[in-house]
């Protein structure tokens, strides 16, 4: 819940800009949020109390511009309103702080480590994420936990985020083509969530394996078929040798 002393008469999501026109100036700080959320739309599928939001202005007051971070989870949220989706992620509407949010340092230094690391604090997000592949000495992963309302660096690659039930981490991979770092979700056990591309691949291969285990049961169904009848043959001939002997094959016995 916000404790925010706010004026009585709000605006509402339609009311208010949601863009402030400045474009993105990195490829990935849209690919790397919009893989998360790509993952999430197939683990996630079932669940309706979720939004991960791109670029989305998060709305704290009516008098102050927005927040945009390149991407945030909140949970506990209806996943859509309807069909024209979400214009911004107004916090006095939602009434749920995102748990989640993650920056990716482009070139242009946006005071990822400082001031927007006070901004979220200051609005109680739990994780705040830090990602800057550029970084030589230092992990490129950073995520902050906000405890006694500031934030303690965490440990861990991946790492286990327990009120959120997933693990956030980074490592090689292929993503639109692009063998490179990127940022995953994980199981507790720090296995890796596969990709969309990744699973329909596995989806294809298994389908592929099941195809080729019914051809190899139909063939050996065939084989078996024939062996049968290879089988009544002799036993046809045999029973007609007996007969031109003057044996009745049906009193043997």
């Amino acid at each position: 819940m916000l404790e925010y002393n706010l004026p009585r008469y709000l605006p509402s999501a339609e009311e208010l800009p949601d863009s402030d026109e400045t474009p993105v100036d990195n490829e990935l700080q849209e690919l790397i949020p919009g893989l998360l959320k790509a993952i999430l739309l197939i683990l996630w599928a079932e669940r309706m109390d979720w939004l991960f939001a791109i670029d989305m202005g998060i709305y704290y007051h009516p008098d102050k511009p927005p927040i945009v971070p390149d991407g945030f989870l909140s949970l506990g949220v209806e996943r859509f309103y309807d069909e024209e989706l979400r214009p911004s992620y107004v916090l006095w509407d939602e009434n749920v702080v995102p748990i989640f949010v993650l920056e990716v340092v482009s070139q242009n230094y946006r005071k990822e480590y400082t001031t927007k690391l006070d901004e979220y604090a200051a609005l109680g997000v739990l994780y705040y994420v830090i990602y800057s592949s550029r970084r030589r000495r230092k992990p490129h992963l950073e995520v902050h936990k906000l405890i006694n309302r500031k934030y303690e660096l965490q440990e861990g690659n991946p790492l286990w985020l327990p009120e959120i039930g997933l693990g956030i981490g980074c490592e090689r991979g292929n993503y639109c083509g692009v063998t490179r770092e990127w940022m995953y979700w994980y199981d507790q056990q720090g296995q890796r969530y596969l990709t969309p591309a990744e699973q329909i691949k596995q989806e294809t291969q298994r389908a592929q394996q099941e195809a080729q285990r019914a051809q190899q049961e139909a063939q050996r169904a065939q084989q078996e078929a024939q062996r049968a009848e290879v089988a009544e043959q002799k036993v046809q001939q045999l029973t007609e040798k007996l007969r031109a002997l003057g044996i009745d094959p049906d009193n043997l016995g």
